[in-house]
């Protein structure tokens, strides 16, 4: 009788349906190639940036160092991982309800009555042993859709733990160009302060022997307090940039070292960008977003199988006796096995409530995946324009300032040989001094797009 109730209960198992709907990926619109890159990367056949591990863009020995301590200390990192921890535990529980469950038992108690004059002494013992055990039957796929949509969102949260060290290596690398951009106009500035300085000196040499006039005197000034008025809002904007960029690392705030000169920073022109369609299966956020999806479909099964009637098994087996010597004994065998099945009848519309709520998240799901894909077409599109637009912005910087430079150098033979005046030489100084500063930002901005390219094709996460 046991082996051919157990055939049953397997064979009702095994042919038992998953209600709701399978996953499929809704259809996105996906263009041919990133509106933004270059002809000459077109052409290409090079695979993506955001295939390269981060250590293959940034190839500076201390931004690497950096990066590697900011992805083992950074707190958002360490907070991410711990959700995954949580999302591996809630995946378990939830698993759990296909099972059996299975609980033990005992109960046993000894008791002596003392010899009275009315009644003689008495000893009793009375012992129970028991085993039971309650399987709710997964006969529609309401837990394995609920375990579907659980393992779903695990894995989302592992895609947001990636899409957190995509932004955190962005971020470190962002902060460094932009901490170098302000140690090379610091180097600018101080230069041009000690130049300035001198120039200074030698036009009051030349005031006080009649050479020049005084207006020459309170015009070199000009350019020193030019110069000397960058360095403390320099140093300023240099320690603060340091202690973003500790906080980054998970440390208190602190000097951070240096590594390669902005100017030495490896890059190349060109970027290849790869195929757009592969960004679908390559940038964290718009996968943690599927994952959303996939779970939020799931969830439509676990209501539509509310509708259908609710299996349960429950059985329990052991000994009891009122003797302990005789607990163990054949006689003192009981077992009881139960079935139950439980169909709602009227339950006010909240089933139906129930499945029109899962299918009504399901579509904003939906939307919102459709809707990352986009975005992340947009990003990429506008990394990539900024990016080639700062490269050639430095270039014709550069040009700008090499002019400045010579202007510079002219005015100042032009006012020592006395053929014009020293406002000529206060305006191509400061047009130079300028000049070389925001060639300086123009070289940080031209990494600083580098860096939102690689986010925006999903690299950084790659380990």
């Amino acid at each position: 009788m046991r082996p051919l109730l157990t055939s049953l209960l397997i064979a009702l198992l095994i042919s038992g349906c998953t209600v709701g709907p399978d996953y499929n990926r809704p259809k996105a619109v996906v263009p041919t190639e990133f509106r933004g890159v270059s002809p000459e990367a077109s052409k290409a056949e090079a695979a993506s940036l955001g295939d390269q591990k981060w250590f293959e863009v940034f190839r500076d020995e201390q931004l690497q160092s950096l990066i590697r301590t900011a992805i083992q200390q950074n707190f958002d990192v360490r907070i991410a991982a711990t959700r995954v921890l949580e999302a591996q535990a809630q995946l378990g529980i939830t698993r759990s309800n296909q099972f059996p469950s299975v609980s033990g038992g005992a109960n046993l108690s000894a008791e002596r009555a003392a010899k009275s004059i009315a009644f003689p002494a008495i000893e009793q013992s009375t012992g129970q042993l028991s085993l039971s055990a309650s399987w709710q039957l997964d006969f529609w796929g309401q837990y394995r859709r609920a375990t579907e949509a659980a393992r779903a969102s695990l894995l989302a949260t592992e895609w947001g733990r990636r899409s957190v060290i995509s932004s955190l290596v962005a971020n470190v690398a962002s902060s460094y160009f932009q901490l170098r951009a302000l140690d090379l106009q610091l180097e600018l500035s101080q230069n041009a302060l000690t130049a300035r300085r001198e120039s200074l000196r030698l036009t009051s040499v030349l005031s006080d022997h009649g050479n020049t006039s005084e207006l020459d005197v309170r015009q070199a000034e000009q350019l020193v307090y030019t110069a000397s008025e960058e360095i403390p809002d320099l140093e300023r904007r240099i320690q603060q940039e340091e202690n973003f960029l500790s906080i980054l690392l998970g440390n208190n705030p602190g000097p951070i070292a240096r590594g390669l000169r902005l100017t030495e920073q490896p890059h190349s022109p060109e970027i290849p960008a790869g195929i757009p369609s592969e960004l679908l299966e390559r940038r964290p956020d718009i996968c943690q977003s599927e994952q959303f999806l996939i779970a939020a479909n799931a969830q439509i099964g676990v209501a539509r199988a509310a509708y259908y009637p609710q299996i349960a098994l429950t059985g329990s087996g052991g000994f009891q006796s009122d003797a302990l010597s005789r607990l163990f004994a054949g006689t003192a065998g009981l077992w009881s096995f139960a079935g139950s099945l439980t169909q709602p009848i009227f339950t006010a519309g909240r089933i139906r409530s129930g499945v029109r709520l899962a299918e009504a998240q399901q579509q904003e799901a939906v939307l919102t995946y459709q809707q990352t894909i986009q975005q992340s077409f947009r990003d990429v599109s506008d990394a990539l324009i900024a990016y080639r637009k700062n490269l050639e912005f430095r270039e014709q910087q550069e040009l700008l300032t090499a002019s400045a430079k010579d202007a510079a150098r002219l005015s100042n033979i032009r006012y020592k040989g006395g053929v014009t005046s020293y406002l000529e030489v206060l305006t191509n100084e400061t047009n130079y001094f300028s000049a070389e500063l925001n060639l300086a930002q123009a070289q940080a901005n031209e990494l600083l797009a580098l860096v939102q390219v690689y986010q925006a094709l999903g690299g950084g996460w790659q380990q």
